[in-house]
């Protein structure tokens, strides 16, 4: 889940926060906001086409700039303390741009397929770990929902326990290790709040039918091989 760096959270989520930290003196706009891969309207009627286009481009590209920023300010810091004093914004950005990447690809249209989730490995998992699919997005969205202020609900794969888990981030902070996201939800408000109001579960309950499991298969099968 970079660069003109990948931004796909991934197992290399780590890795590719410190290389961000060693960007070469003068760099800019190394980070750039990716397209959708969908039109903004194509999420309706569960997420409208208000919300997409001003979560994507304002609130991501907002992400994109502060992180570019901040790296750019870390590459041409002459004092060890200049640099910690950056890390915070780093991360907060840079985890932005990272989640807000990966959200944009586990979500699609029902015309193309957003909430069928078809037998495989990926679903035989959730039923095997949760008991059966409702189950699992009950589980998901009471811990989503739990969440005091902003952050994410995350459907992850442990590669310690070698089991699918439910866990949540605070803030922008992405999933990482010994997490391999496969499911990412944003409860920011930014996300719901123009649609939804206040009321996160039925946010929350309506995503499902925009998930694009497809996508999530794949997350699942990378993480497994």
């Amino acid at each position: 889940m970079y660069s003109l760096v990948r931004t796909t959270i991934s197992r290399s989520a780590t890795t590719g926060l410190s290389r961000s930290l060693a960007l070469r003196a003068g760099a800019a706009s190394v980070h750039t906001l990716p397209d959708l891969p969908y039109a903004y309207d194509a999420l309706e009627p569960h997420i409208s086409k208000q919300i997409m286009e001003l979560h994507h481009s304002k609130h991501h590209q907002t992400y994109v700039t502060g992180l570019n920023a901040a790296e750019d300010g870390y590459a041409k810091a002459t004092t060890t303390q200049q640099k910690i004093g950056l890390l915070a914004a780093i991360k907060f950005n840079g985890g932005g741009h990272i989640n807000h990447s990966f959200f944009w690809k586990i979500l699609a249209p029902t015309s193309s397929g957003g909430g069928k989730f078809s037998d495989g490995k990926l679903k035989s998992a959730i039923e095997k770990d949760f008991g059966s699919v409702e189950a699992f997005k009950k589980e998901f969205n009471a811990k989503t929902a739990a969440i005091q202020g902003s952050g994410w609900g995350w459907l992850g794969y442990n590669t310690s326990t070698k089991r699918l888990e439910i866990t949540t981030t605070a803030n922008q902070d992405p999933l990482l290790a010994p997490y391999v996201p496969i499911i990412g939800v944003d409860i920011w408000e930014h996300a719901f709040y123009l649609q939804y109001k206040n009321v996160k579960p039925d946010y929350l309950n309506a995503i499902w039918n925009v998930i694009n499991f497809k996508q999530a298969e794949s997350l699942y099968a990378d993480a497994t091989k």
